[in-house]
């Protein structure tokens, strides 16, 4: 059916005709994108006007105008539309039974109406003093009715809004920043707001309120593709979910992503950020640009009073061979020639980053359209201008992403491809994998002081998760592209070994750390045995560190780094020839000795709580300066040794709406003379509503339900009743096994799950069903998720055979799934 058989069935019968035809043309599959949108836009004009007219053939000095989304001619399917009656000041009755004739059939279809009703001096006035309603009008469009009247409210707001540039413009600089705090960067979000977060459909209209001001423009390239992207995944958002809606929903992205054709939710989330990256470059730049403008501006009377007239030459101050600085941006000098200079990008950049400068979109582009590739392997000037660049900090992250915008990082680093605009589904990381490399860098160049080898450092943080782009364990095929990449840059042999180990290994402290037994000899010489040397060691604590910091608020905190210290200082130990402790060497502190002691004495359990908010002592140097880090309250309990102490104790906090946080069990020595044998549990927990309940209280019913009289599970199977079950994200499956050779002395079962009141509890009572005894354990939050590490030994205190282990965790998995 063509536009015009649609626009002919909804004028011969009116709303209901109207109502017909706009539900046909939405579910057209031969059309969509802005061919649908213009015939919606189309469709909804006539229909408007049949309205306006009917009947009202002798009205006169009174026209229907279209205004912001609906004025460009872009509907969606459930858009609002904005529509402005404007009127020359005719009969006030006559004119509101138009609105009504207008209105109501509009509700009536249950469509969402933003409207007024005005004069022209009336909108002018009102524009001047909500900046939202002016935006709107710059794309005012008529419908019906007296074309000057419409025509002549154009002009005169269009002649405002380039009169009051100076002024408005910044007051819409400060409104995008302001939304773009309050919603995030559209880029990054992994469920964002496709037209109110920064980089949206917001920002776009913006840079056409720019441009119509003739003060600035914004850079065209791929723009209106990056705005139609958008446009396109809001339509098909609306289809799926039948709502007026911008936020684009974890639940639905499937959903929206067949409705575009594109093979899964990732690939749609790919096209939104590189959409969004395109838009939000766009800003930065034109918001520089109208800046610099009204800074010449603002300069340029006096001067001219000053030289007697004239226009000065712009000021430019070298900052590196073939770079200088000119109007606060990093440019080429005159003399520069990217086609003989293939490491001028580089330089040009290292030089902007290095200065805090932006640099400038005419040397980007002027480098990308010019430069020569560089040899292979670099020259060693190229490379040192990488790690300078990577070491010059936060600047560091708009230099990148203006070599990026105009394709130059994947010219450098063509594997860049793979990782760039990249989505990680997982509720700790806050960035795409691309920029999660980048802050990484960022954050290493706080560290460059505490190794001697930075230029290793920075590249490793650049590249330990290169390998996210490719199919199996990232650290795996990060390795091997590491390898690659480090060659290519210039790195002698030695070097390109480090880098990959470090690539390889770059979870391993904080994955050991928190989730293995510290005391155990095992853990401490696996560690040494893949780290092989000192200055490896040296930079993976500060790489782990880094990464972590770049990750997300969940990723790291005094608590972690605490453990990563601890065990750095181990494996130090190892590789300059010392062996590791036995576990049974470890001295208690005053604390938990006094509390093992009472524990025996009385027979029963004893605890403490106190808050905890500084790192321990002998870390508390390589913290951050600034006020202690709240780390929540730490529970220390020790228990006469007996069956069902994790599954009560965990059980006993899940009941009391305790979150834990992290979780160590193990058993504790005695002093020479007391007999008898104590669980020293030290865990970490918070309150998940209101305040902590007092201790007393926990005991009594911890020793409730170490002696049967509490039932645990059926308290929290009530409470899960009598909660209405909430729609929200699929969490993945549970995923429970055997870590092989991470421990002599114990089985180690490791759980990741997602976190939920009393899953500790689940986890202890189904290791107790099976008669295991869980020596030590090792339990961490990260975000929504829990990883757990269990050391079990059998009924005899020694670790599981292989098969009966894998069992075990098969088992174990299929509960939680349950």
């Amino acid at each position: 059916m063509t536009s015009t058989d649609v626009r002919k069935d909804a004028e011969d019968s009116g709303p209901s005709g109207y109502a017909a035809a706009r539900l046909r043309l939405l579910t057209e599959e031969a059309r969509s994108g802005p061919p649908r949108r213009a015939a919606l836009a189309e469709l909804t004009d006539d229909w408007l006007a049949g309205l306006f007219t009917a009947g009202a053939e002798e009205l006169r000095g009174v026209s229907l105008v279209a205004v912001g989304g609906y004025g460009r001619g872009e509907l969606s399917p459930r858009s609002d539309l904005d529509l402005l009656l404007l009127h020359d000041g005719a009969d006030a009755k006559t004119v509101a039974a138009l609105a009504d004739r207008l209105w109501y059939p509009v509700w009536d279809l249950g469509l969402a109406l933003d409207h007024s009703v005005r004069t022209p001096a009336e909108a002018r006035k009102t524009a001047g003093e909500d900046l939202k309603v002016q935006l709107g009008l710059l794309d005012a469009r008529h419908l019906a009715g007296d074309l000057g009247l419409t025509a002549g409210l154009r002009t005169s707001v269009l002649a405002d809004w380039r009169n009051q540039a100076p002024r408005r413009l910044p007051e819409l600089q400060e409104l995008c920043a302001e939304r773009a705090e309050r919603q995030g960067e559209l880029q990054y979000l992994l469920e964002p707001d496709l037209k109110e977060a920064r980089g949206g459909l917001r920002d776009a209209t913006a840079l056409r309120a720019v441009a119509a001001s003739w003060l600035a423009d914004a850079p065209r390239e791929g723009l209106a593709d990056a705005r139609r992207r958008l446009l396109d995944v809001r339509d098909a958002l609306h289809l799926a979910t039948g709502r007026a809606t911008d936020r684009l929903a974890l639940q639905e992205q499937d959903q929206v992503a067949a409705e575009l054709d594109l093979l899964d939710a990732d690939t749609l989330l790919r096209q939104v950020y590189e959409a969004a990256r395109v838009i939000s470059y766009a800003s930065d730049v034109t918001w520089r640009e109208v800046g610099r403008v009204l800074r010449s501006r603002a300069v340029r009377p006096r001067l001219r009073a000053i030289l007697g007239g004239g226009k000065p030459a712009p000021e430019r101050s070298p900052l590196a061979e073939g770079v200088v600085e000119q109007d606060g941006e990093a440019v080429l000098a005159r003399a520069a020639r990217p086609e003989r200079d293939p490491v001028l990008p580089l330089r040009a950049a290292a030089a902007a980053a290095q200065a805090g400068l932006p640099l400038s979109l005419h040397a980007v582009r002027r480098l990308a359209a010019t430069v020569r590739p560089l040899p292979t392997p670099w020259p060693a000037e190229a490379r040192e201008q990488l790690v300078t660049l990577l070491g010059s900090g936060q600047p560091t992250v708009e230099v990148w992403e203006a070599l990026e915008a105009e394709g130059l990082i994947t010219l450098l680093l063509p594997d860049w491809e793979r990782v760039r605009c990249r989505p990680q589904r997982n509720a700790v990381h806050i960035w795409t994998v691309d920029r999660h490399l980048i802050e990484t860098a960022v954050r290493a160049s706080e560290f460059t002081r505490r190794v001697h080898r930075p230029d290793l450092l920075l590249v490793a943080a650049l590249l330990h998760d290169i390998g996210k782009g490719w199919p199996g364990d990232h650290s795996v095929a990060g390795e091997i592209i590491a390898k690659d990449v480090a060659a290519r840059i210039g790195f002698d042999r030695a070097d390109v070994t480090v880098l990959a180990a470090l690539v390889r290994h770059h979870l391993l402290l904080v994955d050991t750390a928190t989730r293995r037994d510290l005391e155990d000899p095992a853990t401490v010489r696996a560690v040494a045995e893949a780290v092989g040397s000192q200055g490896t060691l040296e930079l993976l604590h500060a790489l782990t560190e880094a990464d972590a910091l770049a990750t997300g608020p969940a990723a790291w905190s005094s608590w972690r780094g605490s453990l990563v210290a601890d065990l750095v200082k181990r494996v130090a130990a190892v590789l300059a020839g010392n062996e590791p402790d036995e576990p049974d060497d470890t001295a208690p502190t005053a604390e938990q000795e006094r509390l093992a002691i009472e524990a025996v004495a009385t027979g029963s359990p004893v605890l403490a709580l106190r808050a905890q908010t500084e790192p321990p002592a002998e870390t508390a140097g390589e913290q951050p300066a600034g006020d202690p880090e709240p780390l929540g309250v730490e529970l220390l309990i020790a228990v006469p040794d007996q069956e069902g102490v994790l599954p009560a104790v965990a059980g006993v906090l899940a009941v009391h709406r305790l979150t834990v946080r992290t979780a160590e069990l193990r058993a504790q020595d005695l002093p020479d003379g007391v007999d008898g044998s104590v669980l020293l549990l030290n865990w970490r927990v918070a309150a998940e509503y209101g305040s902590l309940p007092q201790a007393a209280r926990l005991r009594a019913d911890l020793v409730r339900a170490l002696d049967g009289s509490l039932d645990i599970a059926g308290r929290l199977a009530e409470r899960d009743a009598a909660y209405p079950r909430r729609r929200g994200v699929v969490a993945p499956p549970p995923r429970v096994t055997v870590a092989s050779a991470a421990s002599r002395h114990a089985t180690v079962i490791e759980v990741r799950a997602q976190d939920a009141p009393g899953l500790l509890f689940r986890i202890g009572r189904a290791l107790e069903d099976e008669g295991l005894r869980v020596r030590s354990m090792h339990v961490s939050t990260l975000g929504a998720n829990a990883v757990d590490a269990f050391y079990v030994t059998g009924t005899d205190g020694a670790p599981l055979p292989g098969d009966e282990a894998v069992a075990v965790a098969r088992k174990l998995e299929e509960t939680l799934r349950a």
